[in-house]
């Protein structure tokens, strides 16, 4: 096989392109109009109304009645696509691009010119989806053609000398044009354009033995990403990942669709308490006669059974992992020797609750100095997330460990380390935890830091940031609370070199629209202050009754209180239909410490429970919100929520909501990933009880009256059509009032633009008819009666 490319000068040719990764983004929709008041309830809880208000999206004016409503085809609109340009630094002045038409552009931040790379049209004849240069600028890989193998996992065909072969492709290695791609879960090494294609490894069984790539549960749970290979920085080896699921049990998918008996689509699935996948992590060499040798773990007792959560080189020669124990409360960083396959312990992280997994360290030049993020002790605030330094010393086996930053807030991101400054980058939630800003911080000293982003652009208080190989110069992303856009910046003074994208046709469709108002408030609740985040219609006025629809997500680690730029269906919710929606981070999600995010261990459901209709409890107390149409939604592991507390009950014992939605609900953990429901509940098997007490159906025989619309796809791979079967055999024995909308055949990410409008009119619908006031003639009392007599 002879590896072919598209040639810069030759772009008459193909050909080969790369595997490509989907993530649909669900906009939710639905709506209702006002409507009348009754009393207000009070709450049991100390409620801290400390009000913020924060007009994001739209500016009091006297033309707001001119405006129009969000509504549900606006999510498909091209007025508000938000375009990332997916920047990315190639070396320390120049970075690559993509513009709205869809060229791939060159630009060289110090003279400030830009060099197509591919046109667009080029790219749009292809549909190819994804790009990736060569270093040296020669070449391009393109996605072209995918065909879903698993969550993110796609087949793409690629031409090799006019044959056509189905491969899952991977890039260019860091300083060459060398290339590695997998076949049959195999991998091939191009040495260079048109060279012999190298088998180096060939261990690999499709769909049961993964070389340098992820099986479904480390893709989903653990790596979060299909790629399980890792170039050296000199592009000389290539560390990989063997996953064996041989011994994972198998779940069958079925489609009933397209023949006239239904088939089955099989794949290894560990659930809670089954059999794991086993993985080990090789190098190789690719310079001479290939050479595989496997990094040894580490020697503990606690990691009989153990994930590899992040690989990151350090150097050419040693490369850093993370192992987590399947409990998931012990993690040890190695460095392991990529000539010899000995690791050593550079830190063990022991935890009460659960151990992050997937950080990466930042290296010094010559690999005797990194910096990673630890859970440190902050006083009764309980632990937080800094940056740690560890040192060692020629001829010494100690590290010289110490804590960069400090105090009750947690470090979200290491960005860059600038070593000729003595300086780190990083993202943080020292102004608020729903804000992220940009901050530098000395790594000598008294370890003095600086706020980079604060008060640098204009309505923008939550930020991403990538910096150049030398840190001369960053891109700065604002991803809200206004539109979000995109600028470079010279590091030493933060100076805004040029505006690379400002999405001027969204922001005109936010001016010409009835936005949101957003406020923010906290409840006090057994010592901790929850965010609350409030969407009020563009025409708000406290003398009017709304409608109130609680949102959860509260997967454990998660925020949903964040100063994000979002039109969701929740903004056609409130723009089009004058509902209110408000969101609270409760005990279990993050960015607010570990004594906060561990709260729900062994837990899960009833402390959200508590904090959620907290929330809506404080929002019943304003005289504008109608008592008698409140609902509460919910997807994945927020549906599970959302119909967990559907039953809750208010201070008389009365109903508090009068209708829920779960949308691909959890119902019951030990149907779930391994990885996800013992990281909060146990081994299955050796802590039965966490498993039953989180269970839903036990609480459905509550529901009095409500009405739950369940919806489900029948071939959702990551929370199966099983969890709403069971809850429905349990809501049918209860003679719940319950309607079920399932989607046949489709995953669990909805990739169709029409099957997402649908779903989103079909929330909308329910809701609709859910915050309904039904017309009702007047009572007349006997008091009346006797007037008239």
């Amino acid at each position: 096989m002879v590896c072919q490319f598209l040639s810069y000068s030759k772009v008459t040719q193909l050909y080969i392109y790369t595997r490509s990764l989907f993530y649909i983004i669900f906009h939710r929709g639905l709506s209702q109009e006002t409507g009348h008041s009754s009393l207000c309830c009070t709450a049991d809880l100390i409620l801290s109304l400390l009000t913020v208000p924060t007009l994001l999206l739209v500016t009091e004016d006297n033309s707001l009645s001119q405006k129009k409503k969000v509504t549900v085809e606006d999510l498909f609109s091209e007025d508000f696509k938000i375009h990332d340009p997916e920047a990315k630094w190639i070396s320390d002045k120049e970075f690559i691009y993509r513009e709205q038409k869809g060229s791939v552009i060159l630009r060289n931040v110090e003279t400030n010119t830009s060099t197509v790379l591919i046109e667009g049209k080029k790219i749009e004849s292809l549909r190819a989806i994804r790009y990736e240069i060569s270093p040296d600028r020669e070449y391009a890989l393109f996605s072209y053609n995918v065909e879903p193998v698993s969550t993110t996992l796609f087949y793409l065909y690629i031409f090799l000398k006019a044959s056509l072969f189905r491969y899952l492709i991977k890039y260019f290695s860091p300083e060459s044009s060398f290339l590695i791609f997998i076949f049959e879960n195999n991998i091939y090494y191009c040495a260079h354009v048109g060279k012999q294609a190298i088998r180096v490894v060939s261990t690999g069984k499709e769909g049961v033995i993964y070389n340098g790539l992820s099986d479904w549960l480390y893709e989903e749970e653990i790596l979060k990403s299909y790629v399980a290979h890792w170039w050296s920085p000199d592009g000389t080896r290539l560390a990989y990942a063997t996953i064996n699921d041989s011994r994972v049990p198998v779940m069958e998918l079925p489609t009933y669709t397209g023949s006239i008996y239904p088939a089955v689509k099989p794949y290894h699935y560990p659930k809670a308490g089954c059999e794991n996948p086993s993985i080990s992590l090789h190098v190789i060499g690719l310079n001479g006669p290939t050479h595989d040798l496997e990094m040894m773990p580490p020697v503990d007792p606690r990691m009989r059974e153990y994930y590899i959560t992040m690989v990151k080189w350090a150097t050419s020669t040693k490369v850093a992992v993370n192992w987590l124990s399947r409990a998931q409360n012990v993690s040890i960083l190695t460095l392991c020797d990529a000539t010899t396959g000995v690791c050593t312990k550079h830190d063990r992280d022991l935890t009460g609750g659960f151990c992050p997994q997937n950080e990466e360290p930042l290296f010094s030049k010559d690999g005797r100095t990194f910096f990673f993020v630890r859970a440190i002790p902050q006083g009764g605030q309980g632990k937080f997330y800094h940056i740690t330094v560890s040192s060692s010393q020629p001829n010494s086996s100690n590290d010289n460990i110490q804590s960069i930053t400090s105090g009750d807030w947690d470090v979200t991101t290491i960005l860059a380390y600038d070593e000729k400054r003595s300086k780190i980058y990083f993202l943080s939630t020292e102004d608020m935890p729903r804000r992220r800003q940009l901050y530098s911080a000395s790594t000598v000293g008294n370890f003095n830091r600086q706020c980079l982003s604060c008060d640098l652009v204009e309505n923008c208080s939550y930020f991403s940031a990538s910096f150049s190989p030398g840190a001369d110069f960053f891109l700065l992303k604002c991803e809200g609370p206004g539109v979000p856009t995109v600028t470079v910046h010279n590091t030493t003074d933060r100076k805004k070199m040029f505006d690379l994208e400002t999405n001027e046709h969204v922001q005109k469709a936010v001016n010409d629209r009835q936005m949101p108002k957003v406020e923010y408030r906290k409840i006090e609740i057994d010592d901790y202050h929850l965010p609350v985040q409030i969407l009020k219609p563009a025409t708000f006025t406290d003398t009017a009754h709304y409608p109130l629809l609680l949102v959860v997500d509260g997967t454990p680690g998660s925020q949903s209180v964040a100063e994000k730029f979002e039109v969701t269906w929740e903004t056609v919710m409130v723009s089009s239909h004058g509902a209110v929606v408000v969101k609270c981070d409760g005990r279990g999600s993050g960015f607010q410490g570990t004594k906060l995010l561990h709260e729900v261990r062994r837990k899960l459901g009833l402390l959200e429970e508590k904090d959620q209709v907290e929330a809506v409890r404080m929002m019943l107390k304003e005289q504008y919100i109608d008592k008698t149409r409140v609902a509460v939604f919910g997807k994945d592991y927020g549906g599970y929520l959302s119909t967990y507390i559907l039953p809750a009950k208010g201070e008389n014992q009365g109903q508090i909501f009068s209708c829920g939605c779960a949308l691909s609900p959890i119902t019951d953990f030990k149907l779930y990933a391994s990885a996800f429901s013992e990281r909060y509940l146990g081994l299955h098997g050796l802590d039965n009880r966490a498993y039953e007490m989180a269970r839903v159906a036990p609480r459905v025989s509550a529901l009095e009256g409500q009405q739950l619309l369940i919806i489900h796809a029948t071939a959702d791979e990551k929370i199966h059509f099983q969890h709403t079967a069971e809850l429905i055999t349990q809501l049918i024995k209860g003679k719940a009032n319950y309607s079920l909308q399932i989607y046949p055949d489709e995953s669990h990410y909805f990739n169709s633009a029409s099957l997402q409008h649908h779903l989103y009119r079909s929330l909308t619908n329910f809701f609709v008819e859910c915050f309904r006031i039904q017309d009702k003639l007047p009572t007349v009392t006997a008091k009346e009666d006797e007037e008239e007599d």
